[in-house]
């Protein structure tokens, strides 16, 4: 739990305020919850009131607290209980850590299994349930992809989910099935795997998460989810993150925060949007507008809807314009159809909601983009800052459409292969040479004049920014010769800062270190402007500030 409010003085700092107009500074102060003083040591000592505590800031850098600008905080809170193959280096090493696990909990009804490399799939890249029955045959044994859109499952889990012979799926998902009229294991996009996983306890939150309503009755344990989600916002007060743009959410799930804030027990800001899925119908808006009145507290806010229009590259399931380089003749598919999403952005618009949309392939963007264009033409302009997450692969054509149209480029930079080729991945093969400087191309966004957020999209990949931020800064071409994208230090700390409140409407509020604004800020271990680049990975946290309560401490 956080602490008590109290007036704070930090001295001795190199602060990075993130605004123009007093860029740098050396000391903070903060009442309440709110930066009452922002200048040097000298006038700070000035500023010092009777009784407030003074934190010696070590000539390190204070800045305004990292806004993670997609993320899932119920989602991965709750995987935080399943078993994390993130770190294993080949199939045979995740066998291995199945069967460990396994035997050290003989008792449990299944083994679930988060954060799969693809890169580490068997040979010829294709996992069954026959291998997943070797390691563990008498009780259900599932394994989730690390960008949440591909699963797999065992023989017994399939038996239990009653989809051993298939069964319904949405539009661009697919339970794989054998010639032999049986299930693979392999489980395409969430549509296909929920309809497995709602099956089973620890699975409950995130197919809740990702499919709504048109997941069915998933299993809940509340108990289970408000043990794991304190200690998912443990973990997210410890990388210094005071805001999260959450990228699902409904009435419960914005009411499940509500009740942890009353309890105080909500480290960090949460901007919770109104999921909608291909069965979304109009009337279903309704609950999203109903959020956006309820939630405008400091806290708890929203206003939002969410969707994906597409999948991703990695299982060619995100929509191209052109085909995939390994796959002539395949250029995807998408969740909506033009027609549908135009009339849901139409919709959506009018009610003066925030639309936020996953697009990863080129063709996806566009078609994202030519549904706001036409909300923007029927509804008549606004300042609505709708959205587009991911950005993966972008024609040229439609990079001034975003600053045309005033649409925020959200954009995660650990997502993009950064040691591409010395370490493989198989995004560079899905796109083909022709493409990769049209790929993860932060700089050609920036450029053209868009807004850009960075976020991190936990739990496909670490919540930690400084992950995200040597990933910005230190990405280099995939071969030389190419368009270099990387980021300077200044312009990823802003999209970690003022341009995430920006992207919320909150830029009057935070992301920014400035007398007035709310008392959200990260003191970090050392001085992040004269950490050498290679080394910007191990900058830690050494005190996280929300809300002028100090909710992390090393």
């Amino acid at each position: 739990m956080a602490s008590s409010p109290e007036t704070l003085l930090i001295l001795n700092a190199q602060v990075f305020t993130a605004d123009a107009a007093l860029p740098r500074a050396q000391a903070v102060g903060i009442q309440g919850n709110r930066i009452a003083f922002v200048g040097s040591n000298a006038d700070a000592e000035r500023w010092r009131t009777p009784g407030a505590r003074v934190i010696d800031g070590q000539d390190c850098t204070l800045m305004p607290g990292i806004i993670d600008s997609h993320y899932h905080l119920f989602v991965g809170s709750m995987e935080l209980g399943l078993l994390d193959l993130w770190n294993a280096a080949s199939f045979a090493e995740v066998a291995e850590m199945i069967s460990r696990h396994a035997a050290e909990r003989p008792d449990e009804e299944g083994i679930h299994c988060v954060q799969m490399r693809y890169e580490i799939l068997p040979e010829g890249g294709r996992l069954t349930r026959q291998h997943l029955d070797a390691i563990l045959p008498d009780r259900s044994l599932t394994i989730m992809g690390y960008d949440h859109h591909n699963a797999w499952a065992n023989t017994r889990a399939l038996e239990t989910a009653g989809a051993l012979r298939g069964a319904p799926t949405g539009p661009n998902s697919e339970i794989v099935m054998a010639q032999d009229g049986t299930a693979t294991g392999e489980l395409v996009e969430p549509a296909a795997y929920c309809v497995v996983l709602r099956h089973f306890e620890g699975w409950g939150r995130t197919v809740k998460g990702l499919m709504g309503e048109t997941a069915g009755k998933p299993r809940l344990n509340p108990e289970r989810e408000r043990t794991w989600l304190r200690e998912g916002l443990k973990l997210t007060a410890r990388y210094g993150i005071t805001s999260v743009h959450n990228m699902d959410g409904d009435a419960e799930q914005a009411a499940f925060y509500a009740a942890m804030e009353a309890a105080g027990e909500l480290t960090v800001r949460v901007n919770i949007p109104y999921s909608i899925f291909p069965s979304t119908q109009i009337k279903d808006l309704d609950e999203a507008v109903e959020m956006a009145r309820q939630y405008q507290g400091g806290k708890i806010r929203s206003g939002r809807v969410k969707l994906f229009m597409d999948g991703v590259m990695e299982f060619r399931t995100a929509l191209l314009l052109h085909d995939y380089a390994d796959q002539p003749g395949w250029s995807g598919d998408a969740l909506y159809s033009a027609d549908h999403f135009n009339l849901l952005a139409r919709e959506c618009d009018a009610r003066g909601l925030q639309i936020t949309v996953h697009a990863i392939g080129d063709a996806a963007i566009r078609r994202t983009l030519d549904g706001y264009e036409l909300a923007r033409k029927v509804n008549g302009a606004r300042d609505s800052r709708h959205r587009v997450e991911h950005v993966e692969q972008i024609h040229p054509d439609d990079l001034p459409r975003f600053a045309h149209l005033g649409v925020i480029a959200s954009m995660q930079p650990f997502h993009s292969p950064i040691t591409y080729p010395e370490t493989h991945e198989v995004f560079p093969d899905r796109v083909g040479e022709a493409r990769w400087h049209l790929s993860f191309a932060w700089q050609n966004v920036r450029g053209a004049g868009a807004r850009l957020a960075f976020g991190s999209d936990w739990p496909v990949v670490t919540q930690d920014p400084f992950i995200g931020l040597h990933a910005a800064i230190n990405r280099g071409p995939w071969k030389p010769g190419m368009v270099d994208q990387r980021q300077s230090l200044d312009d990823t700390l802003h999209s970690y800062t003022r341009e995430g409140a920006y992207a919320e409407f909150q830029e009057e509020i935070k992301g920014q270190i400035r007398p007035g604004m709310l008392a959200d800020l990260v003191l970090l271990t050392e001085d992040i402007h004269h950490t050498p680049h290679d080394r910007i990975k191990d900058v830690r946290a050494a005190l996280t500030i929300c809300d002028g309560r100090i909710v992390y401490q090393a």
